[in-house]
């Protein structure tokens, strides 16, 4: 079991404060019914880190703790973390010990910020969080309470890792997906959601539960793979893209726009529209196997390696209006 109570009483007696009793409920069942049997190995991975005294988090591009360790801590520590395998967000300095995640994520964090609200002061939702790298980016900039949700026991734990040297209970991972959360929370002043609707199988039902988990006023910011292409066209790959078998939607940037509308955001703004480069993704040892280079046409980077348009990843931001009642629009 997973000790959440710390997170649970930053969110008591905020604006978050009606998430606490179904959060408490959902979790208790979660951990009624887990039968996970990856979950005990990973935990004792976390148990091995040995107790260290930070001596200061920065949280910068890349997320360092610093300290200092005796050779014996070192070869613990550099154990335990090479055992919670593959890190594929980040960059990590775990005292002294370099992380270097299979993504480069704080080139999407320097892309993305520029364009978003001010933080300070804001409850946050990180939607496919992974190990928690872009909270501690949104906790730089001034946000009260980031809860990232991911599906993954690694990433949840991998933040754990992060979390038991700096120890803020403001910022947590739960492992939960967005339509297994509580619906209609309507809390959150910024909804994020990185890098996940491409995965969904109906992106119109994603838009309306992150709406759903918004406050009237709040923010989305949405990134996701889209093509080149004008307003009504998308990609639906056959098979798999980029070998992934669970890609499902992939529309035109302006498309997007356009879907954001019929859901009834407004200030739909596409803000970045960017190439994914084998800077950004790229192999490392602390995620071994393929990446971005192995999924591309080695004789046409353009091209993936199923000859669908390469990655390109688009950055939107729109507002949930103050005097919207949430309801689900038709899709007929």
């Amino acid at each position: 079991m997973i000790d959440y109570q710390p997170f649970i009483q930053h969110i008591t007696n905020t604006r978050l404060d009606h998430w606490v009793a179904p959060l408490s409920q959902q979790l208790d069942e979660l951990w009624a019914n887990l039968n996970d049997g990856n979950l005990p190995r990973m935990l004792k991975h976390w148990q091995s880190l040995p107790e260290l005294a930070l001596h200061e988090a920065v949280l910068a591009d890349i997320v360092q703790l610093k300290g200092d360790t005796s050779r014996e801590q070192h070869e613990q520590l550099h154990a335990a973390l090479k055992g919670l395998m593959p890190w594929r967000k980040g960059p990590f300095d775990f005292f002294g010990i370099d992380i270097d995640s299979e993504w480069r994520c704080d080139l999407k964090w320097n892309r993305v910020s520029q364009h978003i609200s001010s933080l300070v002061g804001r409850h946050v939702l990180d939607v496919g969080s992974g190990n928690g790298y872009y909270g501690w980016r949104m906790k730089a900039a001034g946000a009260a309470t980031v809860a990232g949700i991911d599906p993954s026991w690694l990433s949840v734990v991998q933040h754990m890792a992060v979390n038991k040297y700096i120890q803020d209970a403001s910022h947590t991972v739960l492992p939960f997906t967005l339509e297994g959360m509580t619906q209609n929370l309507e809390a959150f002043d910024t909804v994020f959601s990185m890098g996940v609707l491409y995965h969904r199988r109906s992106p119109l039902d994603h838009l309306f539960e992150l709406r759903g988990a918004l406050r009237p006023g709040g923010e989305l910011v949405l990134e996701t793979i889209v093509i080149d292409g004008e307003e009504g066209e998308s990609l639906v790959p056959i098979g798999r893209y980029a070998r992934m078998n669970n890609v499902w939607f992939l529309p035109s940037a302006p498309t997007l726009a356009q879907w954001l509308d019929k859901m009834g955001f407004v200030d739909i703004r596409i803000v970045d529209q960017s190439e994914t480069t084998t800077q950004e993704q790229r192999h490392s040892q602390w995620k071994p196997g393929t990446s971005l280079a192995d999924y591309l046409d080695p004789n046409d980077p353009t091209r993936t390696i199923e000859g669908h348009p390469a990655p390109i990843r688009a950055t939107l931001i729109a507002t949930k209006p103050e005097n919207q009642r949430l309801k689900r629009y038709s899709l007929d």
